[in-house]
């Protein structure tokens, strides 16, 4: 006999009519919004699938821009989401879009400053809250956001996999899994590092420091 938690029968506690349309989307939300990391203007929500067709009865845009402000899935002011956002000065924005062969309830998430600077981000809300991040900043990967993850992107060149985890054993931190894709020999790769606690804020600026190194990008954990 297997064993079936309540939360797998019952969903998450949320503000909502669905787990995937509401708690899903606020995770994805909320994920693009911690690996940016600081202030933003403007984030742009392309739908895709279940989501595009539904996303204004089931509260998905609310919920996508709630986990952007930082909210949880049964915070009140979920349902009120966007006129905070605007009275923040923050822009937001809803495409319906085809991204292709992916999970009907798929969104990319684009973050943007006064700078231009950007961020992008391809998840889908997978059921019972749960989330796949399957993209960001273009670079292939899945992580679910239930464990810390640092995201390196660099020249493929030798050693750079061992000189990013020495950084992260000089923190003490043990490693879960560790992915390496690249676009093809000798061009650029990604690392995808999940740990087991969350990632210091000043360990990007310690990875960003060693040659050949083009940005990092940090999630801890997705509650």
């Amino acid at each position: 006999m297997s064993n079936i938690s309540v939360f797998e029968i019952m969903g998450p506690i949320m503000i909502g009519p669905s787990s995937s349309h509401t708690a899903g989307a606020e995770k994805l939300g909320k994920a693009a919004s911690s690996i940016w990391g600081r202030s933003f203007d403007a984030v742009e929500f392309y739908l895709h699938g279940s989501f595009a067709k539904t996303y204004k009865g089931h509260g998905t845009d609310k919920a996508l821009v709630a986990g952007i402000l930082g909210m949880s899935a049964d915070d009140e002011r979920l349902r009120d989401s966007m006129n905070i956002a605007e009275s923040r000065g923050i822009k937001t924005d809803f495409i319906e879009v085809d991204l292709g062969d992916v999970h009907p309830n798929t969104v990319k998430i684009v973050i943007k400053d006064k700078d231009q600077l950007m961020l992008t981000l391809v998840g889908s809300s997978i059921g019972g809250g749960n989330i796949i991040i399957t993209e960001v900043d273009g670079s292939e990967l899945e992580i679910s956001g239930q464990y810390p993850v640092i995201i390196a992107t660099h020249k493929d060149t030798r050693g750079m996999v061992s000189k990013i985890t020495g950084v992260i054993a000089e923190h003490q931190l043990n490693i879960a899994t560790l992915e390496v894709s690249r676009e093809s020999r000798g061009e650029t790769a990604t690392t995808v590092i999940e740990i087991d606690s969350a990632a210091p804020d000043s360990i990007i600026n310690e990875i960003l420091q060693i040659e050949n190194v083009i940005s990092v990008r940090v999630l801890n954990a997705i509650e």
